[in-house]
């Protein structure tokens, strides 16, 4: 038992920096081949696409460097001598809360930069407002491994007092639900995020439009995270004292983590389809923008169910 403690334990660092690494690997990997077929349409552009490049590359580095933030603190405070398995098994969600969102999040991160270093190529005097926009969406991107690095130190600092089987299911379900979240509005908002950049290089006169749209629709793609993040946090203070009641936190993050992957996409999806359309009529910026928040609105309620079914089952259990 104490070898698989010890397996699950190392795992967990070891993926935490790996699985990320990966992920942003590929993402900066994309970004600079989207960057140098750039250069090849728009050489006079070099410097200004160079520079989109770096700063996205930049940006697409946050989950690889809080990957290896977890692990080194995991690390410092490994035990010399036996690793207990009920900390073992709560820190696995420390890896479910890093290594999901990371995974999505370097990936995703990398498509406003690739499509940015494309409009800067077809609009070259208009290079300020493109980054700008580009590094106001990929911020926005990065919040889900943000939130799932403050879960990962709740565990971290929780798992130390865990003496039952039922509190350590409760932890790994938080980073569970947190990590699992993640996924589906963090696809949506790197949809959204290339789609609105793609408009700008198709029309920039339709910046303040798309700007003005784009923290809107960011708001709502942003929505599930949020629930995701609340039912994590009311999993972790919630009190557990039979198999039964850690086995349903688990369902309640499955639920919560779950149900945010279709609402977050598609949320994201018609965002983009109404980004691409103001773009191109810049003039019917209203009623394509009431359409779309219309529609977000409809497909957000889907995450408030599992919301709610998730909140239940852990005030319940």
């Amino acid at each position: 038992m104490t070898d698989i403690a010890a397996l699950l334990h190392y795992g967990t660092i070891a993926l935490a920096v790996a699985i990320n690494s990966v992920s942003v690997g590929l993402g900066e990997g994309a970004a600079c081949t989207a960057a140098i077929q750039a250069i090849n349409k728009q050489p006079q552009a070099k410097k200004e696409i160079s520079r989109a490049a770096i700063l996205g590359a930049a940006l697409i580095e946050t989950a690889a460097i809080m990957g290896v933030a977890i692990a080194i603190i995991l690390l410092l405070g490994s035990p010399t001598k036996s690793i207990d398995p009920l900390v073992a098994i709560a820190e696995v969600g420390i890896a479910f809360a890093i290594c999901l969102s990371g995974f999505v999040i370097g990936i995703v991160s990398s498509m406003p930069a690739q499509e940015a270093c494309l409009a800067v190529a077809r609009q070259p005097f208009f290079s300020e407002k493109i980054i700008r926009f580009m590094l106001i969406t990929q911020s926005v991107i990065q919040t889900p491994i943000i939130f799932g690095f403050i879960i990962a130190m709740f565990i971290k600092n929780q798992a130390t007092s865990v003496q039952t089987l039922p509190q350590s299911l409760k932890l790994l379900a938080s980073g569970l639900c947190m990590g699992l979240g993640t996924v589906g509005p963090a696809l949506g908002l790197g949809i959204f995020a290339r789609t609105a950049i793609r408009g700008l290089g198709i029309n920039r006169s339709a910046y303040a439009t798309l700007m003005t749209f784009m923290f809107i629709s960011q708001a709502i793609i942003e929505t599930p995270i949020i629930f995701a993040l609340v039912t994590s946090l009311m999993i972790i203070v919630s009190p557990v004292h039979s198999l039964v009641a850690g086995i349903a936190t688990i369902a309640a993050a499955l639920c919560m983590g779950l149900g945010t992957l279709g609402p977050g996409s598609s949320s994201g999806k018609t965002a983009a389809a109404a980004c691409h359309q103001i773009a191109l009529n810049p003039s019917l910026y209203q009623t394509i923008a009431n359409v779309s928040l219309f529609g977000q609105g409809l497909i957000d309620t889907c995450a408030i169910y599992a919301f709610l079914i998730a909140i239940l089952m852990v005030l319940f259990q």
